[in-house]
Order: C-alpha cells, then structure tokens, then sequence
C-alpha cells in the first residue's frame, strides 16, 4: 500500500455502443463480459486494493446505480452518488475533494470502472511511477504503449524525461484520430494510447482546477465542506445542479500540458476501454468453432457447437441470452448480440456506429430498450 494514496473510480454512463448489452439499467461497468467471474467495477477493485487498501478506494456514480454498486463491494467501498451527470471533472472532483479536505496530504488517482488490464503488477508499477510524479507537484497520466494505430482512441504525445523520475513531460493531448493520422503517431514513436487514468496530490489537483475553473473548484470545496456534517444533503442539492459540466482532460490534463504541468508515465500492460463490440470481440477468447462468444445472463454458458455455425464467416463475435442456434454465412466479422428484447446485428468495422441506433432508438421513445 503507498501511503495517502486515496483512488477514485468514476463509474457513470450507459456504454451505448455495447448496447443491447449495456443499458442504462445495467451499464457495462456492473457486468462480466468475458465469464472471468468478476464484474469489471469488481475487477477495478481488485487492481486498486494493492495500492491504496480496502479503506481507500471511493466509487462514484449516480443514483440509479448506487445500490448495485454498493452490492458488488466490499461492505468498506465509499460510495459517493452524484444527483446528476456533470461528466468526469465533478465526479472526479466531488470525491478529490473531500478526500482532500478530510486529508490534506492525500494524493488521489482517477481509474475508470469498466476498463480492462492485462497485467495488475505492471499497472502497479505505472501507479507507483505516477504517485512519485505527483509528490513533485505534476498531475501524472498513464499512457499505454499502442498496439496498433487505433482510431477509437484518444493520444498523448510525450516529451523530454523528468530527471529522477520515471516519466516524460506531456507535450500535447490528442483527440480521436483518423487512420491516417494514427499510423503518423505509431510511426512517430512518442505517442501512447490515453486511458483516462490522472494521479495528483489533492490539493494540486484542487488548486489547477482553481486556476481553469474556479467556479467549478469552489462548489466543490462548499460540497465537500459539508459532505460529513447533516448539511450534505442540503448543501449537494443546492450546489451541483450549478456546476458545469465538463470531462477532467478538457478541464485541467489539455490546459495544462502546454505549461508543463503534466506528466506521463509508460504502461507497459495491455488495456482496453471495452469501448464497443469490436473491442469485445478482440478481448474475447476464440472457441474451437472459430467464434468468440459472449454469454449474456442468465443463460448458462452451453457449447459453442450448439451456440452458432458459422459458414465463411471468420471472426464472429456471437452473445447470446438464449440457447437459439445463431447461424452465420459469409460474413466476415460479424457482430450478433441477441438478448429477450433487442437483437444487434453489425461487424466489427461498424462497431463505433451501434451509439448512432441507441440515438434513433431514443429519438423514436423506445426507452423500454435503452
């Protein structure tokens, strides 16, 4: 365990382009999609305890999920429930700041719920890295060493070595790219994929909000005043409907890397954000049929024989409710994803579109699918 270090795991939104999987009732973060027998919020969990100890992590989600989230932790998991969405930086800086003022030593990282890490001990090592970063006044990011020139993906581009410490400055944050301009990053070799990850001392963190938004940092500071008194409720109500919302890397990581304030550390592990079905189907491990196969409670895993056929079709991706036969002919990566009242069927190259029907769906009222 590393001494005041205090994680904050921001778990929020409704993962529409894993839908009809993901809902607004049961966002990807409280599911296990992979039957690894762990949820990804509980497998979060477990990549955090290590470090800052089962009294130091606090989750932070809306309402609508508090109880869920409370019944898959630890009975020690502080759950701090936002009355609405503002995005990351008020999620992220309602409990940075109450941690700060309960802490003023505390040093806080921001880990995303539903992300996936193939190697705890190298993402330790990262976090370590980046909490020596944050003792010398820097917001530390981890940036993970690309794979390939992924365009669902935002980039950091790293600069000069910290001198004593394992990191580079953070020249510039990039959004998503296009193909091209991803492989130009690969090429490069001084890009890393982003993966949401901030680790600073609460203060500081506090203090460069102050500077970019300090009407933001200052109903924070009101909330978190209040937070352990019998005024919470009262105070929270009044204030965060006022706050803007706004993400953390808009709000402090993209301002503050043209002055030098960021920091970049190596994450030498695999990491996906399990943003969509392709990047399920890249994670899922293949069956002896050649498919990847996903399986959607409450049905009871059955074999990938009996599950789906496949016919010159390389590279499905098949989650099933039921124990209907799936069969697929000639189409190559194809997506299928069959629950009790939606059916999804697209490729993996069309993965990032699957948001676009989740928005017409919404257009069209039909919130009993959402």
């Amino acid at each position: 365990m590393v001494p005041y270090f205090r994680a904050i795991v921001p778990a929020g939104g409704a993962g529409t382009r894993l839908w009809p999987l993901s809902r607004r009732g049961a966002p990807k973060f409280l599911l296990d999609p992979f039957g690894s027998g762990r949820t990804l919020i509980q497998a979060t969990w477990d990549r955090l305890v290590p470090l800052a100890g089962p009294d130091g992590i606090a989750v932070v989600t809306g309402a609508a999920h508090a109880d869920a989230v409370r019944g898959q932790l630890p009975s020690t998991a502080e759950v701090f429930t936002e009355p609405a969405p503002r995005d990351s930086m008020p999620a992220i800086g309602l409990a940075a700041a109450v941690m700060t003022y309960r802490h003023p030593s505390a040093i806080v990282g921001s880990f995303a719920a539903d992300h996936v890490i193939g190697d705890n001990v190298a993402f330790s090592d990262a976090i370590r890295g980046a909490i020596e970063a944050a003792r010398e006044g820097l917001v530390a990011t981890i940036g993970v060493r690309p794979t390939g020139p992924s365009t669902a993906f935002g980039y950091i581009q790293a600069a000069d070595p910290l001198a004593g410490l394992a990191a580079r400055r953070v020249a510039e944050f990039k959004e998503k790219p296009d193909a091209a301009t991803a492989q130009g990053y690969i090429a490069a070799g001084d890009y890393r994929w982003n993966a949401g990850m901030f680790v600073a001392r609460g203060q500081t963190l506090m203090d460069r909000l102050t500077e970019f938004h300090a009407g933001l940092a200052d109903g924070l500071w009101t909330i978190a005043r209040a937070w352990d008194t019998a005024d919470r409720d009262r105070v929270l109500g009044e204030v965060w409907p006022t706050l803007p919302r706004i993400a953390i890397d808009h709000a402090i990581a993209e301002p503050l890397a043209p002055l030098g304030g960021m920091a970049v550390v190596d994450g030498a592990f695999a990491w996906d954000d399990v943003g969509d079905w392709r990047s399920v189907g890249t994670l899922a491990a293949p069956a002896a049929d050649g498919a990847r196969h996903v399986t959607i409670p409450p049905r009871s895993p059955i074999s990938p024989a009996a599950a789906a056929v496949l016919i010159d079709s390389p590279d499905a991706l098949i989650a099933s409710h039921s124990e209907r036969v799936v069969a697929v002919v000639g189409v190559s990566g194809a997506v299928i994803v069959d629950t009790p009242d939606a059916l999804l069927i697209t490729t993996r190259e069309s993965a990032q579109l699957v948001k676009e029907a989740v928005n017409e769906l919404t257009r069209r009222g039909r919130e009993d699918v959402l």
